[in-house]
């Protein structure tokens, strides 16, 4: 006798707010390290980014150090989502630590959208932005981080949904 075994998991709403909570504690992390944005900035930047997220709109959060004068990038992180991942219970938040405090740099944030938000209407997309912190605009920012060298760091997770941070130095 031969069975077979699926393994599904369906995440919710508060497994996406568990998993971007790490993110979110990360840009706060960041934020302190480099001294470029405040508590209050990171709080804006989390409604945006939670209510993409739990649209799934969302694909992907980039956060880039860069130079002022060139927009030379120095360091990134980047947090991927996986909608079908295979954890349970993700890593803590860390390994900020190599965020120089520069003078002449400032962050940048870059969110990546999924194909369900490409797929809505122009109108859709005005009235699910409508109250959002920030206006997003299109970029043309190469996030591929090619002079950088990477390496994976935290995988943050909640009942299969993910969030994998790679970062780049």
């Amino acid at each position: 006798m031969y069975s077979t075994q699926t393994n599904t998991s369906t995440y919710t709403v508060t497994d996406i707010r568990k998993t971007f909570e790490n993110c979110i504690a990360d840009l706060r992390m960041i934020a302190r390290r480099t001294g470029k944005w405040d508590s209050a900035y990171v709080d804006r930047l989390r409604n945006d980014i939670l209510k993409l997220a739990e649209s799934k709109y969302l694909a992907c959060v980039t956060v880039i150090l860069k130079r002022k004068n060139t927009g030379y990038q120095i360091r990134a992180a980047k947090f991927t989502v996986n909608e079908n991942g295979s954890t349970s219970e993700g890593d803590r938040a860390g390994r900020n630590y190599e965020w120089p405090s520069d003078d002449d740099t400032y962050l940048s944030v870059i969110l990546s959208y999924t194909s369900a938000w490409h797929s809505l209407s122009t109108q859709q997309k005005n009235e699910f932005s409508r109250d959002f912190e920030f206006t997003w605009t299109s970029t043309t920012e190469d996030i591929s981080f090619s002079h950088l060298s990477s390496d994976r760091a935290q995988l943050y997770g909640s009942n299969n949904y993910e969030l994998q941070k790679t970062n780049f130095k």
